[in-house]
């Protein structure tokens, strides 16, 4: 079973985006996914109670908002995407990344976002040294040709963490979300732009 984990510290960093649209590929590719919203908002939850019957499906745990799923999940579970709260650390980030097959990181491109990421990857990278979990960042709402883009690619390597994409700043998100849709749900020739974005997160997700 594969456990990818989104987490950063700071709140309005796009881990809800980034969950449910992982969540949307792996349910397109025929897995049997779960995604667990563990965040104070249910931005997750909210979009799994809007997705469609007809889309492939997507189950979920009943967990309290702030609290990390410790239930197992049924035995046909394939791939399991879990949407963390944000200022996560201590026992429950140990929890997670002793679980975690792979540990998504979404910043954003502002000097501020970027000072809050920088302890927690570096916490990240002692917690996973000795474990098989690996960790990439994806860049969330941010044009890859600025110079933003630029500092956070420099940011990242400081800390030998992969950039894995830039995801741009849509309104296809916003209307996907409210639709319980993902990137992976919709007709390919109307995002064409957006599934070239994601196609190095998914191939980085799909990797060993």
């Amino acid at each position: 079973m594969k456990v990818v984990v989104i987490a950063n510290p700071k709140g309005g960093a796009g881990k809800s985006t980034l969950s449910t649209n992982i969540a949307g590929y792996f349910a397109s590719r025929g897995h049997h996914v779960m995604l667990g919203d563990a965040d104070i908002q249910q931005s997750s939850r909210f979009w799994l109670s809007q997705r469609p019957a007809t889309l492939p499906s997507i189950s979920t745990w009943e967990l309290e908002p702030g609290k990390i799923p410790t239930v197992k999940p049924p035995k046909d579970t394939t791939h399991v995407v879990i949407d963390t709260p944000a200022g996560l650390s201590g026992a429950q980030l140990k929890e997670l990344v002793q679980r975690a097959n792979k540990i998504i990181v979404p910043v954003m491109p502002g000097v501020f976002d970027m000072q809050a990421a920088h302890a927690f990857l570096q916490e990240l990278s002692v917690l996973t040294r000795k474990l098989p979990a690996k960790v990439g960042v994806v860049g969330n709402r941010v044009d890859a040709r600025t110079i933003a883009a630029a500092h956070l690619h420099e940011f990242a390597e400081s800390l030998d963490v992969p950039i894995l994409g830039y995801l741009r700043d849509t309104q296809y998100y916003l209307h996907m979300a409210a639709h319980g849709l993902s990137m992976f749900d919709i007709t390919p020739s109307q995002i064409e732009k957006d599934l070239e974005q994601w196609a190095p997160i998914c191939h980085w997700l799909d990797k060993n």
